[in-house]
């Protein structure tokens, strides 16, 4: 397959990781809290990158007006996001409760370090909410459109 997870979103998803379990390891209430972060979170990564973000991948290549002909895949993936939106912004509530939760036991603790990471997940994912979703979705209706223009369906 040409395309994949933009690497910059890689980064970041493999950075939050880290910072997660950074904070589990401080113990206390902050690390029972990120437990339940990542409880609810791991899942939705797995799903985010199995068809969320990698036609998201493609954006650089249709930027310059080429289609691969690996692009039913990414409809594939595009069509799942788009029947699973709500169940993913759902999640998404979730895990800004338990960061919200989070945040207060950090607080609490003097973990100034935990709570800016708190933040940070929860930007993050309104970014997907607000952007990074909807873009992935507009990729596969416009790949859609296009399929049907070549093959005049």
């Amino acid at each position: 397959m040409a395309f994949k997870t933009p690497q910059s979103l890689k980064a970041e998803h493999d950075e939050l990781h880290a910072q997660l379990a950074k904070a589990i390891g401080t113990g206390g209430a902050t690390g029972e809290a990120a437990k339940t972060v990542a409880k609810a979170l791991h899942p939705h990564f797995l799903k985010e990158e199995e068809y969320a973000l990698p036609p998201l991948g493609l954006l650089p290549i249709l930027a310059e007006g080429k289609i691969l002909p690996e692009v039913e895949v990414a409809v594939a993936m595009t069509d799942r996001l788009k029947a699973d939106l709500s169940h993913m912004l759902l999640e998404h509530k979730q895990v800004v409760i338990d960061l919200k939760a989070l945040t207060e036991a950090a607080n609490l603790e003097g973990r100034e370090d935990v709570t800016h990471f708190a933040k940070k997940l929860m930007l993050h994912a309104r970014t997907e909410e607000e952007v990074l979703y909807p873009a992935s979705i507009l990729i596969g209706e416009y790949l859609k459109l296009k399929l049907s223009q070549k093959t005049g369906r």
